[in-house]
């Protein structure tokens, strides 16, 4: 799904189901919680689908054509083989345009271990990919 069509869908719909929910459920605080997951789990879905779009640039005056199509399913079949971590990463680093240094304090996480995944990642998308 879009970005632009999800936050059309949320705008029109996230109160009154907020409200159904909590009329029911009696517990506010948990459907926000859903809600920021979902935020959260579009916004990553978005970024590593430009991930994959940056990946495999179309030359100017190409227009796509069937192989540039061709390369960017193989990847996205390649990108399947990664962790959550490790496409996250991805996403992060080439599709949100991010800098190790920028994903870690994102994250929480030490800088080492962002490299590490990020190098691994790279390292199994070739192995993949060849």
């Amino acid at each position: 799904m879009r970005v632009d069509a999800f936050e059309r869908l949320y705008e029109e719909h996230a109160a009154p189901l907020l409200a159904f929910l909590v009329y029911r459920t009696g517990s506010r605080p948990l459907y926000s919680i859903a809600l920021n997951c979902l935020r959260d789990h579009t916004r990553r879905s978005a970024a590593e689908a430009r991930a994959v779009e940056r990946s495999v640039p179309v030359p100017a005056g190409e227009g796509g054509g069937f192989d540039a199509i061709e390369d960017r399913d193989r990847l996205g079949r390649a990108m399947e083989a990664l962790s959550d971590e490790e496409r996250e990463a991805i996403a992060l680093r080439y599709g949100a345009d991010l800098t190790v240094p920028e994903i870690a304090k994102l994250s929480g996480e030490k800088l080492t271990t962002v490299e590490g995944r990020v190098y691994r990642a790279l390292r199994k998308l070739r192995e993949e990919l060849d």
